[in-house]
């Protein structure tokens, strides 16, 4: 929008005032300097940062003569279970390094590796979170980042730059002082208040993000302060380290985000069916129609049978995985979960079926 209002207000009073050849110039370098910035805006934004798949299983527990230790209070030492270090060293660079062990991923972190709480997942050489591109910056983007970020920055002081110049040439027009200048043009006082708070912003970030090409660090490795007092294994120089951001191959991604989900889904529904009961080819329609609304009515003298199905069931289910209820027997306080409700539908039909087949036994 500032660079529409620049081009649309502020340029057509430098054509007037300049060189037409020079004036020109200045438009078209501004137009293709915008494009230029969203096309990197969107390199950052819809890249994959570095998204480390997830395991679909945690990973066989490694022989303890590897020399990882185990935390007391990891999950997997209770009941004696095979259990998997939440933490592990792995040597970089000459240095020790420790990588931790994600229990949302299921896998080791590899190193500078950290999991994102708002994309939930696991991103390598994990920078930050940034919400102006709605993106993750990590290994795979990070160097587009800080170009759109850097070009940001140019792209504000060439609009504040040229803004001055047209009030400038205002003043010198119409020889007046700078605040009928700034009446005279409005957008261009605009586009400099604008510009020279955006140009703070942007080229704090700009130089912040030079800081830590120069010592390859990560923001999120600053923030926390984890080389204070240490060797940073990563910094191999300066110019080694501007190497390594702009001019080292990206990876390819290691995700297939085109790729079909694989499962079925009568597999997922017969998961999801306590006590493992059988499932026949129609209860998946059944379940449906159960909870569409379209139940079979529940007669009234059936009514004690079914609840005292369903108290059976509940009690099995309790005996199993479920939580122990403290106010079980107040069944005002009871929800009936989808499953008890299924069960009960279903208890309900074979009966009315097997009513009616003695029906017509007995005609």
């Amino acid at each position: 929008m500032p660079v529409i209002l620049f081009c649309s207000f502020v340029s057509p009073k430098l054509i007037n005032e300049l060189p037409h050849s020079v004036a020109n110039l200045i438009i078209a370098i501004c137009v293709l300097f915008t494009g230029y910035v969203i096309i990197l805006l969107f390199l950052t934004s819809g890249r994959d940062p570095g998204i480390i798949p997830r395991n679909s299983h945690p990973p066989e527990p490694e022989d303890e003569a590897d020399g990882s230790s185990i935390s007391a209070d990891w999950p997997g030492n209770q009941n004696g279970a095979p259990s998997l270090p939440p933490i592990k060293e792995v040597v970089v660079n000459g240095m020790v390094v420790k990588v931790k062990y994600c229990q949302t991923c299921m896998l080791y972190r590899p190193p500078r590796c950290s999991h994102c709480s708002i994309c939930n997942n696991c991103v390598e050489r994990f920078d930050h979170h940034c919400p102006w591109v709605g993106q993750c910056i990590g290994k795979r983007n990070y160097r587009f980042f800080f170009m759109f970020v850097s070009s940001t920055t140019i792209l504000c002081l060439y609009v504040f730059a040229f803004c001055w110049v047209n009030i400038r040439k205002i003043m010198d027009a119409h020889d007046c002082n700078l605040w009928r200048a700034f009446l005279k043009s409005p957008v261009s006082g605009i586009l400099i208040l604008y510009t020279f708070v955006a140009a703070w912003f942007v080229g704090g970030l700009t130089a912040f993000h030079l800081y830590l090409i120069f010592t390859n660090q990560t923001t999120y490795e600053n923030f926390r302060y984890r080389y204070d007092g240490k060797m940073n294994p990563y910094n191999r120089g300066c110019a080694l380290n501007i190497v390594d951001i702009f001019f080292s191959k990206i990876p390819s991604s290691r995700n297939n985000f085109r790729a079909k989900v694989k499962g079925d889904s009568s597999s997922l529904f017969t998961t999801s069916m306590p006590l493992g009961h059988a499932m026949s080819p129609e209860i998946p329609k059944r379940s449906f129609d159960i909870e569409t609304g379209k139940r079979q009515a529940v007669a009234a003298e059936d009514f004690e049978d079914i609840q005292s199905q369903m108290e059976s069931v509940g009690g099995l289910e309790r005996c199993g995985t479920q939580p122990r209820r403290t106010n079980w027997d107040h069944k005002l306080n009871w929800e009936m979960s989808p499953d008890i409700r299924m069960l009960a539908g279903e208890f309900e039909m074979e009966r009315g079926f097997t009513e009616r087949q003695k029906i017509n036994g007995g005609l």
